[in-house]
C-alpha cells in the first residue's frame, strides 16, 4: 500500500452503473477516499492520475472493457502493484481476470459485506 498508516486508502470504483458505484461506496465502512469512473478509458486515465490503492473494476464497461483496463494497469510501471478487484456477471470470465493479474474476482450478485472484506484483504496483502 502506498499510503502511510493513518491516512486514507484511495479506492477507484469503475462501473458504468451509478447504483452499483453507490452500493460499493456505502459498503466500504473504513477510512477510504473514493473516486469513480464510468467507462474503461476514464478508469485508466483516473488510475494513472490518482495512483489509487485499490481499483474495483467492472468487467463490462463502455470504451474499454475491464480486462483491457486491467491489462494496461499491469503493464504500467507506476500502477503494476495496484490492488485490483474485478467484478463480473459472467463466472466464465473469472479465469481470464485472474490470468490478467486481478488480485480478486467477485461474481455478481454479491453481498455488500463481501466487497468490504475483499478490499481489506487486498490492501493487507499489498502492505
Amino acid at each position: 500500500m502506498r499510503k502511510m498508516a493513518g491516512f486514507l486508502a484511495t479506492v477507484l470504483i469503475c462501473d458504468d452503473e451509478p447504483s452499483l458505484r453507490e452500493l460499493i461506496r456505502l459498503s466500504l465502512d473504513g477510512d477510504y477516499d473514493f473516486a469513480e469512473a464510468e467507462d474503461g478509458e476514464e478508469s485508466l486515465e483516473m488510475a494513472r492520475r490518482l495512483k489509487p490503492d485499490v481499483v474495483i473494476l467492472d468487467m463490462m464497461m463502455p470504451r474499454l472493457n475491464g480486462l483491457e483496463v486491467l491489462s494496461e494497469i499491469r503493464r504500467d510501471e507506476d500502477l503494476s502493484d495496484t490492488a485490483v478487484i474485478v467484478l463480473t456477471a459472467q463466472p466464465s470470465t473469472r479465469e481470464d481476470a485472474l490470468r490478467e493479474g486481478a488480485d480478486a474476482v467477485m461474481v455478481k450478485p454479491f453481498e455488500p459485506g463481501q466487497i468490504a472484506a475483499a478490499v481489506k484483504e487486498v490492501l493487507a496483502s499489498k502492505r
